[in-house]
């Protein structure tokens, strides 16, 4: 293998390391730590692995939402694909699984998945 596929490859696998970490497997010493709540989101360092329950208040416009738990408000990045087959309204009680975005003035949620909870 020549030294950029090396390189390539390498960061490859941190990068499937990174999901896999989200997504569960090893939790242990040297993971980062998973934000649970909108406090802790606020203050989190960017690409934080974060997992919120709460409520999807409002739309603001080209994939972004109002995220709501007892803690607070985020503003939550949805792609259209990661949306489950189900309506969800501001009632519905939803689990976003993703990462904080640390912007030069906020933090955001960039989520992976949105779970309805039952």
């Amino acid at each position: 293998m020549t030294r950029p596929h090396a390189l390539l490859a390498a960061l490859l696998g941190c990068a499937l390391m990174t999901n896999a970490a989200i997504a569960g497997g090893y939790s242990g010493p040297g993971t980062a730590t998973r934000v649970t709540t909108v406090a802790a989101a606020l203050s989190a360092a960017d690409d934080t692995p974060a997992v919120l329950q709460g409520h999807i208040l409002r739309h603001h416009g080209n994939e972004r939402y109002a995220f709501s738990d007892a803690s607070g408000e985020i503003l939550a990045e949805i792609d259209d694909d990661e949306w489950p087959a189900r309506t969800i309204d501001a009632q519905t009680r939803v689990r976003l699984i993703g990462e904080v975005e640390r912007g030069l003035f906020k933090r955001t949620l960039d989520v992976d998945r949105v779970e309805i909870i039952d």
